[in-house]
């Protein structure tokens, strides 16, 4: 099987390097491309004297040209040296990894709920069908349309002002009273992953469910757990695989608001501090990452479908 696969594993890693470098090349063109002299968008409207506005230069490449610039950015950056923070006079790299704790830990919590609770009631209403399925496609619509910002709103209003049940700002200290601080903004992020996937996991179950061999599977005397653990899950699981990683990857984008809204320290409030403050370092650096992030998830998805299925891929069958 490994055999078959390398040229399948080979494209895909192929294409996940092109993704990246496009959209590294985008990024550094940002700078390029601003009106007038690009020095004055990192100033941020801050007073420069000669020896910094001679350092921005160098150190952007700007002094080069485009191509020699961008090799140059490149370069520190597969070295994590994204360049320094106009704003807190400090490496962008030593500012992104101390609140990566708090926005990777946020992720992953969201990520696990909008999986176990998505799966499962797409699960649950295409095995019971009627009422339940119903309510499932409404509770479903609800989520999806409802914007990430709104849910923090409502969270902190029910559950933290109204209830006292969470607290409605801060990380916590520790493993157990982190993720305690992190439940509300976590659910804010997986409502509408949670609608997305428990919509498309509902489709995928009814329609494994509707199939030959399960019925013939029911009809041999196998019991309905086993059916369904064998010849729906582990056949409708292949295509959703490729959707939950298209789903966490956009969680990043998520973090920005749900951190600012629950006065987290994470690196989607810097992002939001840094673009009003005109930080610009600190805006590629975070922008390169999370490209990173989201082709490094969606390739590793692609490459642990075929061990789950070996008959399908997300390219269609192996050749």
């Amino acid at each position: 099987m490994l055999r078959d696969i390398a040229p399948w594993v080979g494209r895909r890693v192929l294409g996940a390097v092109l993704t990246l470098l496009v959209a590294s090349v985008l990024i550094y063109s940002t700078l390029r491309l601003v009106p007038g002299d690009p020095v004055l968008a990192l100033a941020g409207g801050r007073r420069l004297n000669e020896a910094q506005i001679a350092a921005l230069r160098h150190g952007y490449g700007l002094d080069q040209g485009f191509a020699q610039g961008y090799l140059a950015w490149m370069a520190d950056a597969f070295h994590f040296d994204f360049g320094r923070s106009l704003v807190y006079q400090t490496s962008v790299t030593s500012l992104i990894t101390s609140r990566l704790s708090v926005s990777g830990l946020l992720i992953l919590y969201a990520a696990l709920l909008a999986t176990v609770f998505g799966l499962g009631v797409g699960l649950l209403s295409a095995v019971k069908g009627g009422v339940v399925n119903r309510a499932a496609s409404v509770l479903a619509s609800v989520t999806t349309a409802t914007p990430t910002f709104l849910a923090a709103i409502g969270l902190l209003t029910l559950f933290s002002v109204n209830l006292g049940w969470f607290p409605a700002t801060g990380a916590g200290t520790g493993l157990s009273d982190r993720l305690w601080h992190l439940t509300l903004p976590a659910v804010a992020m997986a409502v509408a992953v949670f609608g997305v996937l428990a919509r498309l996991a509902n489709v995928a179950f009814a329609e494994e469910l509707s199939r030959e061999h399960v019925e013939v599977a029911r009809s041999r005397g196998i019991g309905g757990g086993a059916v369904i653990a064998r010849h729906v899950v582990r056949n409708a699981l292949p295509p959703l695989l490729t959707v939950i990683g298209l789903l966490v990857a956009t969680l990043f984008v998520g973090t920005a608001v749900v951190e600012t809204a629950f006065g987290l320290d994470g690196v989607g409030s810097l992002l939001v501090k840094a673009v009003n403050r005109r930080d610009f370092p600190v805006v590629q650096g975070i922008a390169l990452i999370a490209v990173g992030l989201f082709v490094v998830v969606n390739t590793l998805v692609d490459l642990v479908t075929p061990f789950v299925d070996p008959r399908v891929t997300s390219g269609g069958p192996l050749r």
